[in-house]
């Protein structure tokens, strides 16, 4: 490295800033007594190349300590060493051997043997230690590209795991870029032709792989150590600066394709765990105000499940995270964020919910923000549930609740009618008073956490042995059918009836009200044998295998056809945003039962139909879902007053191909009644106006 003059520097930009003739180094530390910059040569160095002991009186303003050194520039690794007391009672935990990461530093190496207790032992260990690497955000070209701020009402959403997506052997793609944004980058073809608009990443952060059982690794990535770095795990790149380079190609990549990018973003906790955890970061700079404490101070709250939780609405941690959200959007062009556990960030000091939480209404008012997506995880591990009640008019939440009443309704359970037609209608007993838009609800039937789909209809209860953990993890209530028969069959009948719940499931979540979220390689029936907390599982059970996409085709085509249909829907069509309410009370919803206007809500009813006409009087659907054991006969309302036929684009119960028609060729249906087979979703349909079957919009992309 190339050392110029070190000098006091300046608190006002904190993290690394790079200035014209150097870098400008100031890090939060209220309770320190000494700090020290180290600066190293490569990122396994044992010995730093330069210590730099700030001055308290020079190079510290109020918490702020600070430095300014020329000749430095991009890529320079450093880390710090702060000493100060040791008194876990009093919430402070400093330790004069630990390297810690800067909160604010813009990129992590890992070097090669990272131990997770790396650095705690002194100079001695500093080669296996995480280190912050100096960047510059601006030297990026992004050409023309912004976030793309497409409208809710058009938002499809695919989650997606970055090293998942494309590290199986099928995949194609190359093995240095296999399982790295790069080889996503590759598949991005395949995403915008299923139709999706928006993928949601699994955590990008730097997060600790470590973070796990002994002989496991953290697969999913929600052990954060860094709010602003992108993970290099994910990189084809070796070079420190590597994986900011190649993160923002692949979100300019997918914004050429027309799709947005969500990360979910974990600001409820991060990887130091609890008392026995490591410190590599916040708890040797400033324990006390990062973390939420028990009452004996020694001790962490716990309201993430995971050992600690961040003390969101401390100043400091929300002046973090809300820079952390400014920096995404503003350097790296992202476009939405879901939030992990997202009631946490509810909590005060003191762990109770409170009404006006200042991070979230930091957020909700960020004019930064302003247009960017905010989906919100609206639960925690400790109980508090506040889907339907979270604060803010801009946020959207993941749905459990549709997720529970679908599954209940489509298994058969009795009395689940009542509650799946309100999912169907965007759960306006949840949502209705809110008077916000239809796509508040993100709807889904499965996530990353629980049972992929292909399980949730071949699994009665869980297989996590291979976690390790004597099958006691993960949870117990799927509300899952195995359809006869438990795991892998090889009975034709079995086969049958779960590729058709699988439909029925696909076309409820598709056609539901809301903003419908789909999870990877559900679209081919992809398995994880029955493991429904795969979060330490990086291999084949967690991985999406593309040989599948050939053997399951016809499932395939079948979301393909129900995502580019789903465009005709009005509150995708129409220009203005419309409310829950209004959409509900302008599109004339009329239900039915097997005789028309006899809807039966009882605790014995296993099935409804109804005929919505769209609010602009365009088309008419009719929409029939028979979740009994038997077959039923439904009396069909009349398509139109001018006496023209219904046209059959569903009937999950026929074969493929015959299972979802093309508008433009569907079969007319003119009989007054209509055979909805057992366990099996029928959907009719008649265009009103416009210039027949193709005069809907196709898929808006770029």
């Amino acid at each position: 490295m190339t050392v110029g003059q070190v000098s006091n520097g300046s608190s006002a930009h904190l993290g690394a800033a790079v200035t014209p003739d150097g870098v400008n180094f100031c890090v939060y530390s209220k309770f320190a007594t000494r700090v020290e910059l180290l600066l190293f040569d490569r990122e396994n160095d044992a010995v730093p190349g330069l210590v730099v002991a700030l001055d308290p009186v020079g190079q510290r303003t109020y918490h702020y300590w600070h430095c300014h050194i020329t000749g430095l520039g991009p890529g320079q690794i450093y880390g710090y060493r702060v000493h100060g007391p040791w008194q876990p009672e009093r919430g402070l935990r400093f330790d004069g051997n630990n390297l810690l990461l800067d909160p604010y530093g813009l990129a992590v190496v890992t070097p090669p043997g990272y131990r997770r207790h790396a650095g705690r032992s002194g100079a001695g260990d500093l080669a296996t230690a995480m280190k912050s690497v100096v960047a510059d955000p601006s030297l990026y070209d992004w050409g023309d590209d912004q976030p793309l701020r497409r409208p809710r009402r058009e938002t499809v959403l695919y989650e997606l795991h970055v090293r998942g997506f494309t590290r199986h052997p099928s995949s194609g793609v190359a093995p240095e870029r296999a399982g790295t944004y790069a080889g996503l980058i590759e598949k991005i073809p395949y995403l915008h032709d299923l139709g999706i608009t928006a993928v949601e990443l699994l955590p990008v952060f730097q997060f600790d792989p470590l973070d796990a059982p002994p002989g496991r690794t953290n697969y999913w990535g929600y052990s954060p150590i860094s709010l602003f770095a992108p993970h290099p795990g994910y990189s084809s790149r070796s070079d420190p600066l590597g994986p900011l380079d190649e993160f923002r190609d692949l979100v300019k990549a997918l914004h050429r394709a027309g799709i947005e990018v969500i990360l979910d973003v974990v600001f409820n906790h991060t990887a130091e765990g609890d008392h026995r955890g490591p410190s590599f970061c916040f708890r040797g700079l400033a324990n006390e105000a990062y973390y939420l404490l028990e009452a004996d101070r020694s001790r962490y709250a716990n309201f993430s499940g995971t050992g600690n939780t961040l003390n969101a609405n401390h100043p400091i941690v929300r002046r973090l995270i809300r820079h952390s959200l400014r920096y995404w959007v503003k350097h790296m062009h992202v476009d939405g964020f879901r939030f992990d556990l997202a009631s946490v960030l509810a909590r005060d000091e003191d762990g109770r919910p409170t009404p006006l939480p200042p991070v979230l209404w930091d957020i909700e008012t960020d004019p930064r923000l302003a247009g960017t997506k905010l989906i919100a995880e609206a639960w925690d591990a400790a109980g508090l549930y506040q889907v339907g009640s979270f604060i803010g008019d801009s946020w959207q939440e993941w749905n459990g609740r549709f997720r529970d009443d679908i599954r209940r309704f489509l298994r058969g359970d009795p009395g689940q009618v009542p509650m799946a037609a309100l999912r169907m209608l965007g759960s306006p007993d949840i949502y209705g008073h809110e008077e916000r838009e239809a796509e508040q609800s993100v709807n889904f039937i499965t996530c990353h956490d629980g049972f992929t789909l292909a399980d949730l209809v071949a699994y009665n209860t869980k297989r996590n042995d291979a976690n390790g953990e004597e099958n006691r993890d993960g949870a117990d209530d799927n509300a899952s059918w195995n359809c006869g028969e438990e795991g892998p069959s090889s009975d034709p009948r079995v086969l049958a009836l779960r590729q058709k719940q699988i439909r029925n499931f696909f076309t409820l979540l598709i056609l539901a009200i809301g903003t419908p979220m789909l999870t990877m390689g559900d679209e081919v029936g992809r398995s994880q044998q029955g493991n429904n907390n795969p979060y330490g599982q990086d291999n084949e059970i967690s991985w999406f295998d593309w040989s599948l996409t050939a053997r399951h085709a016809s499932l395939h085509r079948f979301v393909k056809e129900l995502i580019a249909h789903r465009m005709r829907r009005d509150i995708v069509i129409g220009q203005r945003q419309l409310s829950l309410n209004d959409l509900l009370l302008k599109s004339h919803i009329d239900w039915h039962g097997v005789a028309l206007h006899e809807p039966d809500w009882g605790e014995s009813s296993r099935s409804f139909a109804v005929r919505i006409t769209s609010y602009d009087n365009r088309f008419r659907l009719h929409c029939i879902a028979n979740a009994f054991w038997e077959g039923l006969e439904f009396q069909l309302p009349p398509a139109d007053g001018g006496g023209i036929p219904w046209r059959l684009w569903i009937d999950t119960a026929l074969p493929s191909p015959l299972d979802i028609s093309d508008w433009g060729s569907a079969p007319a249906v003119t009989a007054s009644h209509y055979r909805v087979e057992a366990r099996s979703v029928v959907v009719l349909f008649v265009l009103l106006s416009g210039d027949g079957a193709d005069s809907g919009p196709p898929i808006a992309r770029s």
